[in-house]
Parts: structure tokens; sequence; C-alpha cells
């Protein structure tokens, strides 16, 4: 398929997708409510619902997974690993533990983003370290990596809950962290948080050409001109911008960032400059849907959304893991 064509009908998927995150719900809305309330024509009781209640959710939702879908991409390009993603490698771990030392800090809302951020360069900054030994990484050290730093991230937070009288009495916040959920947001978070996507997804771009020489080697790279030291410090940085605003937004929210570069690539092909607008907007098409799946399957209760992903990305994740076993061999 050409690129031009799966991004138009990944476009077109993700706002069908809204549409129907918007619509569907608890409460039944009519489309031309749905119109009404954007154009300021709608009751309070419907305004409130979409305005308020929906859209937001369904903002939030395309944010977070249109960033780890991305981050996703360029841990697979840097790091040569087909498994590599940030929930696997502990990279959403450390930016969950960065959110709830943020929390038991108190401070100003945009304390919270920033404490993801830097978990989550601390802990990519580890997988890349790791990465170097021998110089190749391999799938037993990308698992056994993010196990240790999943591992340290949950005692440092069991740590932080049982000494923290503020976090006792923020339970609920915590637990949208540790197993990932979207919920409505407010508009100053969603503009930040979107911010710093666009950014990200602008300065991964940018990267593009450069990942795209280390399908070879660092090595090889090199010779073709890359500054790889530049390149990888800069990789880790967007990654770990990606990664603190979705897990700010949503806690930790599994395979996303495993699974949308697998079943893209063979659509829009392995070239960064095509496959990192692909995964914004299949990873925000793919979370939508989730989010949505979520608020119905056990309605009027309402599961994560981490459950969801991780039902479906953990067969996934054996199966790429079985595959790359195979290949290895």
């Amino acid at each position: 398929m050409r690129p031009a064509v799966a991004l138009a009908g990944l476009v077109v998927a993700l706002v069908a997708s809204a549409m129907l995150g918007v619509l569907a719900g608890a409460v039944a809305v009519d489309p031309r409510d749905v119109l009404a309330a954007l154009i300021g024509r709608a009751d309070a009781p419907t305004a409130a619902i979409i305005l308020e209640l929906r859209l937001p959710r369904v903002i939030a939702a395309a944010l977070v997974g249109g960033a780890l879908g991305v981050a996703g991409a360029l841990l697979q390009g840097l790091l040569r690993n087909p498994l590599a993603d940030p929930y696997v490698t502990g990279t959403s771990a450390g930016a969950a533990l960065g959110s709830v030392a943020a929390v038991a800090a108190g401070g100003p809302a945009l304390l919270t983003p920033l404490a993801a951020f830097v978990g989550a360069l601390g802990s990519v900054a580890v997988i890349w370290r790791l990465a170097r030994i021998g110089g190749r990484t391999t799938v037993l050290t990308v698992l056994l990596a993010g196990i240790v730093i999943s591992s340290f991230a949950g005692a440092g937070v069991t740590l932080l809950i049982v000494a923290s009288d503020r976090l006792s009495l923020r339970l609920r916040a915590v637990l949208d962290v540790l197993v990932g959920g979207v919920t409505s947001r407010g508009s100053a978070e969603l503009v930040v948080a979107a911010a710093i996507v666009a950014i990200a997804t602008v300065l991964a771009l940018a990267l593009a050409r450069r990942l795209d020489a280390y399908a070879f080697g660092e090595e090889t790279a090199a010779t073709l001109g890359v500054d790889t030291e530049d390149t990888t410090r800069s990789v880790l940085v967007v990654t770990a911008l990606l990664t603190g605003a979705a897990v700010a937004l949503a806690g930790l929210v599994s395979f996303v960032g495993l699974v949308i570069p697998h079943a893209l690539r063979p659509l829009v092909g392995a070239r960064h400059v095509v496959l990192v607008p692909a995964c914004l907007l299949g990873g925000a098409t793919a979370l939508v849907l989730a989010d949505l799946g979520a608020r119905i399957a056990l309605a009027p209760a309402e599961l994560p959304v981490g459950v969801i992903t991780g039902l479906v990305g953990a067969p996934f994740f054996l199966l790429v893991l079985a595959r790359s076993a195979r290949s290895g061999a």
C-alpha cells in the first residue's frame, strides 16, 4: 500500500473513532446534539456530557496513544529491537514513579509531567547503557532491563505510599497512575500535553533519516555521516518527553508502543519519516477505541484502559518474542 493512502486511511480512522468515542457511553447522544454542543446551541446537560466529559476524554486518549506509538517506533529504531517499547523497557514505570513522587510532593500541576519526564529519561538512559554492552542489544537485555527498572519503580512507589501521608489521602490518583486509565482532563492539562506531543513528534520527524541509518548498526550509521552520540541523546530525550506526557495523562498503559509500529510497518514501510506520523495516528486511534471498549464493556462499571491494552498486547508480545527467538536461533 502506498504510504500516502495508508496515512489518509489512518486520518479517517482517527476521525471515525473520535466520533464513536463522543457518541457512545452510558447516555446515548444523537449526532445532531454533538454538533449543537460544539457550536454552543445544546442544552446544559448535553453540553456538559459532550464538552466536559466525553470530548476531553477522547482527546486525552488520542494524545496518550499517539505519544506511545511514536515512542515505541523511536525505541525500536534506536535499539534495533522489535520488543522495545516504553512499557516493556520500564520507561513508563520510571515515568510513573516520577508522577507518584510529584503527587506526594504536592506543588503545581505542571510538576507531574515534569517529574514523569525525568523518570522516563532516567529509565531509557539505563536501557541505552545496557544496550551498548557487547555492541548490540538483545531481546534478553531489553526484557531483563525492563523487569529490573519496573521492579525498582514499583518498590519506589510502594515506599512513597507507605511513607507519605499525602498519598494515603490520594490513593485514587496513585491507582489511576498504576493501572492506566484515561479520564476527562481540564483544558490546561490537555493543552500542555498536546504541545509536548506535537513538539516531540516534530523532533522525531527531524531525527527520522538518522534513525533509518541505525537499521544497519551504529557503526554503519557513523560511516554514513550520522552523529551517533547526538542522535542517541536526542532520541532518548524525545522518547522521555512522549512517555512522560502519556503517563502524566493516563498512567501505565501497556503495549501500545509495541503493537502499533509492528502493525503499521507492513502498510507504510520502515522509513521513519512515514512511520512516525503513521504511529501517531494509529496509536491515537487504537487508544480511543480501547478507551471506548473500557467504558462500554462492563457498563455502567468502567474498566481501566490498561486492562484492554494488556489483554490485546500481551498475546502479541508473546508472538513477537517467539518470532524473535526463532530468528535468533
